[in-house]
């Protein structure tokens, strides 16, 4: 199985994902756009699954950081093939926008663990999903629903939390991804945005999260990987 991955920044890496990757003996080349690298990309054909992580910039920052124009025009190809593909927080905002989608501020800030309610879509790839859902956020903006999309969850602080695009394309605005210690990680370099709001929980609040909710949503992880490169 070969496995592209764009990961924006140092602390934002696999988690989670790692494991299952590792369990299929999967060829991971993963893009650290953090720093310098060989930007050389194989083609789209080539491989089984893309992974779009999360950053802390916006789809709009390309003034900032000129690696995400043709990242975005790499994931456009990508779409164009027809290839697997997730997309993760930043990840999911860079797919829905090469869909023709709008990225935008989102009402709310969401960091911290609140529940998500699925959709009646989501049991296409969850068959079991029960709504509510704990599950982890870190996000100031959001996406409108791409043309053709499908609505999979959402939250009282944001409605669109994640998208099934034709039935190989999947965008999550939340990470199904975390571990204790890519948690800590984020409260860590990401302390500053910890400020008094309605949903932005609190450093020992996001680190007090029990050993059930990893497990729990390591799980939808794995369900959700397994249908995107199903046979």
């Amino acid at each position: 199985m070969q496995v592209l991955v764009f990961q924006h920044e140092s602390f934002e890496g696999l988690g989670a994902l790692a494991p299952w990757l590792e369990s299929r003996s999967a060829d991971v080349r993963v893009i650290p756009q953090f720093e310098p690298h060989d930007a050389t990309l194989p083609e789209p054909d080539s491989l089984d699954l893309v992974i779009v992580l999360g950053g802390p910039m916006s789809v709009h920052d390309t003034h900032l950081h000129p690696w995400l124009a043709p990242e975005k025009q790499y994931l456009r190809r990508v779409l164009d093939a027809g290839r697997p593909m997730l997309g993760i927080c930043l990840g999911a905002q860079l797919i829905a926008e090469q869909l023709g989608a709008a990225v935008r501020r989102n009402p709310h800030v969401e960091i911290g663990w609140w529940p998500v309610h699925w959709s009646e879509n989501a049991r296409v790839i969850w068959p079991d999903a029960k709504s509510p859902r704990r599950v982890y956020h870190w996000h100031g903006e959001t996406f409108d629903l791409p043309e053709g999309a499908i609505r999979l969850a959402s939250s009282a602080a944001c409605v669109n939390q994640g998208f099934l695009h034709g039935d190989r394309v999947v965008g999550l605005q939340f990470h199904l991804e975390m571990t204790a210690g890519t948690v800590e990680d984020l409260v860590m370099h990401g302390g500053d945005e910890l400020v008094e709001a309605p949903f932005v929980a609190k450093a020992v609040t996001q680190l007090d999260e029990p050993a059930s909710s990893y497990l729990q949503n390591q799980a939808l992880m794995v369900q959700l990987l397994d249908y995107l490169v199903r046979p």
